[in-house]
């Protein structure tokens, strides 16, 4: 996350290249060079592009590979994609769009700030470990974003999603539950515990995303109380 949000962020219209929601296959693979029969094969190739991107890296991966792992020939792929950067693009706005409404979607405004913290944390771990190599594809194999309306749509997201966990900070200390603290810098430390968690959490470890957030939250609520 960036240094600076807005208390609130519109979300941006959609624009080319904004992916769907990643699916599994639909379907058995079809001979190579033709799309498996799937319900979205946008949506797998972005999901398989992931994986690539996270295990290797953006630079060390070609599309190449991924026709191979897809069993596509390149030609197919570029039915959906005109490039690597182009998947890569949209993996990083199929994130940011799935991290904010998972966890606006959690967040209950009418609970107290202590527990719309804990609503939001655990919404953005489970999300983090739901899409794990995603979120290893934008955090860690970064490459930059080359389309610039995508670009301005993938901050408001960051915006929305920081903005949402602001408010909560700001509702804690308007009612007393939280002491005086910055909301932007106590935002920017919740959102690092748990998007960085990508750098040792593995979805297949011993804890889960969401009882690694509960112990982030114990630890926050203790150090936030008035």
């Amino acid at each position: 996350m960036a240094e600076t949000a807005p208390d609130t962020a519109p979300l941006p219209p959609r624009r080319r290249g904004r992916p769907p929601k990643i699916a599994g296959p639909g379907g058995a693979a079809a001979r190579l060079g033709r799309p498996p029969l799937m319900a979205d094969p946008r949506a797998e190739i972005l999901r398989q592009a992931a994986q690539l991107f996270a295990q290797k890296g953006y630079v060390e991966s070609s599309l190449n590979e991924l026709a191979a792992a897809m069993n596509y020939s390149k030609g197919a792929i570029y039915n959906y994609f005109s490039s690597k950067q182009e998947i890569y693009d949209a993996i990083i706005i199929f994130t940011l769009t799935g991290l904010y409404e998972t966890a606006a979607k959690a967040v209950n405004e009418a609970d107290p700030p202590v527990e719309r913290l804990k609503q939001f944390m655990m919404a953005h771990a489970r999300f983090l470990a739901d899409n794990y190599d995603c979120f290893v594809t934008m955090l860690v194999g970064f490459s930059g974003m080359a389309n610039s309306g995508l670009k301005d749509d993938a901050l408001a997201l960051r915006d929305a999603h920081e903005g949402l966990l602001r408010r909560i900070l700001q509702d804690g200390v308007a009612d007393g539950s939280f002491r005086e603290v910055s909301a932007a810098m106590t935002g920017r430390a919740v959102l690092s515990l748990l998007s960085w968690m990508v750098r040792w959490f593995k979805p297949d470890g011993g804890k889960s995303a969401e009882e690694v957030a509960l112990e982030y939250h114990d630890l926050l609520v203790r150090g936030l109380m008035a």
